[in-house]
């Protein structure tokens, strides 16, 4: 089977791999979006997928967009079989979604038709659910609304971030993704309820934010759920200056301050804030422009944080 692999970031990276060690399937090209300006100097870097594809010897197409007849140009003489989408980035329009034989499919990490978009593992995190999933899906013209070919649940523990249930989506979804892809034929596609969709959205530095008026069980899953981007942080007005306090580690108190929301406590040299309706204890944090500290550490340099508010 010739199949073109549509995918941009590392979380995309182990789906291309799991496709390479597979005999059946002749992976003829990858399609990432353009070289973008990272770091000092703000050099042009390559994406995890075009670097995984040229140590393959894989050719590597990077369309500033697909919606031109020059992207259709490029991708109609492969002659693909088949296109596969894992965090391309962009929504793929129907003259490009027409042009493999079998279709073009794609993998989503949650259970559709909930949370739709681009952030489904964070949402899933962040409103407390005990469980998500991945699914595979047949792709058309809207945002993750296609029929389901394959799906697998996944249970999110009490402690679980980002980052370690993208671990537990790459355990699962390359097998499952290489599964569905040989019995691609004998599948019949469930199509998906949309009175049941949910919808997520790309989260920005903003969202990181701490309310600290909220409850302190939605304080505590935002912040796992926002790890590594766009991370937690706040504002301690000191003085004539705003300091921008990113925080790196918490952990429900073990006593309840009972003071306003933000209100910093200090206790045997242990750091607290209060949420709407508890304490929250700051373990490790990084104060802008210095390097991250414990919460001994940052109190030895910032003594003056007592009593103060956060927002």
């Amino acid at each position: 089977m010739k199949i073109v692999f549509f995918g941009t970031p590392a979380f995309a990276a182990p789906f291309l791999e799991a496709l390479l060690t597979e005999r059946d399937f002749d992976i003829i090209a990858t399609v990432t979006q353009p070289d973008k300006p990272a770091g000092r100097g703000n050099q042009l870097h390559a994406c995890p997928v075009k670097m995984l594809a040229e140590q393959k010897s894989i050719p590597v197409l990077q369309p500033k967009t697909l919606k031109s007849t020059e992207a259709v140009d490029l991708l109609k003489p492969l002659e693909a079989d088949l296109f596969v989408v894992v965090a391309y980035g962009k929504i793929i329009p129907k003259a490009i979604l027409d042009l493999p034989k079998q279709g073009c499919i794609n993998v989503h990490p949650s259970l559709l038709p909930k949370y739709r978009g681009p952030s489904p593992m964070q949402w899933a995190i962040a409103e407390g659910d005990d469980q998500t999933g991945v699914c595979v899906m047949k792709l058309d013209e809207g945002m993750d609304t296609g029929p389901i070919l394959a799906c697998e649940t996944i249970t999110i523990n009490d402690n679980e971030t980002y980052e370690t249930l993208v671990d537990k989506v790459h355990a699962i979804w390359p097998r499952l993704l290489v599964e569905t892809i040989k019995r691609l034929d004998a599948i019949t596609p469930i199509v998906q309820d949309d009175g049941k969709a949910t919808i997520t959205r790309l989260l920005d530095r903003e969202d990181g934010r701490i309310d600290w008026k909220a409850p302190m069980d939605v304080v505590e899953r935002k912040f796992r759920a926002y790890r590594p981007w766009p991370g937690s942080w706040s504002i301690w007005k000191r003085g004539s200056e705003e300091l921008r306090l990113k925080i790196l580690d918490v952990a429900f108190a073990d006593f309840n301050a009972d003071v306003p929301p933000g209100t910093v406590t200090i206790k045997n040299n242990r750091l607290f804030v209060d949420c709407a309706d508890g304490t929250l204890e700051i373990l490790r944090l990084q104060p802008e422009g210095k390097a991250e500290m414990d919460a001994a550490n940052f109190l030895r340099g910032y003594s003056d944080v007592s009593a103060a508010v956060l927002a």
